[in-house]
């Protein structure tokens, strides 16, 4: 099913291609200059480290619903082995992890998706082979590290957890935006709260439960006219799901990484972060989530962290 005219049109609204150049392959990742990175530091009062990456184990959030994206399966490949084979001399213990890329907190590349053979900046599709992404893997992005900016939906809307299936809109990041007190500002990286991850830490076995709430096509301008830098939600889904419009498959991802080359992040934990941020009311700190630098990667593990 073709996407429908009102998609291209805010494809067309959005577009970042060659904004910095015919060869860029990191997008808005560009707007975190050395300023921006001082505003980050210059948030640091009381030291306060919130770490929002999910523990890396099998019993991570992947469901099965994405074929191959599995949990991470850590394995041990020595057990107090003996270097020299005399046990009182030195000995080593080593695992071994296989996991999908997209399978804990994580980053998607700007290679992550394509559509109608239009992959970021006019890349080429096909330099996505077997070998991985030629071009805007997530090794293209050396740092992500800046001020980061909790835009609380849910408590903004005075509800600890939005319903699954809620449609994030444009007028509800301004709400958060006035409950955190501070502007957005170009190069901000933006964490965006639903408090759906409550559903996944609930049990022993993590899992998330659809429908689940995130932004919608209502958002693409926000983010685009202030400039962000990069958007991570607390959903395995990042996005509203299921979508807005049944002839329009993930339409936020698709905007966001191909027209817009805006890295997504999806599964951070920000609970322990917004308590923070709500009894406090400072909404806004320094946050290091640099990837993991898989060279052509369509995906990476992170934990990222957040200090006040």
């Amino acid at each position: 099913m073709p996407l429908p005219p009102e998609f291209h049109e805010l494809a067309r609204q959005v577009n970042n291609w060659g904004r910095w150049g015919p060869d860029d392959e990191i997008g808005t990742i560009n707007l975190i200059t050395p300023e921006v990175v001082r505003r980050g530091a210059a948030c640091i009062e009381t030291g306060a480290v919130f770490a929002l990456g999910l523990p890396l184990s099998d019993d991570g959030p992947q469901i099965g619903a994405i074929k191959g994206r599995v949990n991470p399966l850590k394995t041990m490949v020595a057990i107090n082995a003996p270097l020299t084979g005399d046990p009182s001399e030195f000995c080593t213990s080593d695992d071994v992890v296989v996991m999908g890329l997209q399978a804990a907190t994580h980053w998607d590349s700007l290679a992550h998706v394509t559509y109608d053979g239009r992959l970021y900046n006019g890349h080429p599709v096909e330099s996505i082979t077997t070998d991985g992404a030629g071009r805007c893997g997530i090794d293209k992005i050396t740092a992500i590290a800046g001020r980061g900016i909790l835009l609380d939906v849910a408590r903004a809307k005075g509800v600890d957890r939005l319903a699954g299936g809620y449609a994030i809109s444009a007028e509800d990041l301004d709400a958060a935006v006035a409950l955190a007190g501070v502007d957005v500002l170009p190069g901000d990286v933006i964490l965006l709260r639903t408090g759906q991850i409550q559903i996944l830490k609930a049990g022993d076995k993590i899992g998330y439960t659809f429908p689940t709430s995130g932004p919608s096509t209502k958002t693409v301008t926000w983010f685009h006219d202030h400039d962000v830098a990069a958007v991570a939600t607390d959903t395995l889904t990042y996005e509203v799901y299921p979508c807005e419009r049944d002839d329009m498959q993930l339409p936020v991802h698709l905007l966001h990484l191909v027209e817009m080359g805006m890295t997504q992040g999806q599964n951070f934990d920000l609970e322990a972060l917004a308590a923070d941020c709500a009894a406090d009311g400072r909404y806004a700190f320094f946050l290091d989530a640099t990837p993991q630098p898989f060279v052509g990667g369509l995906g990476t593990p992170v934990n990222p962290v957040a200090i006040k």
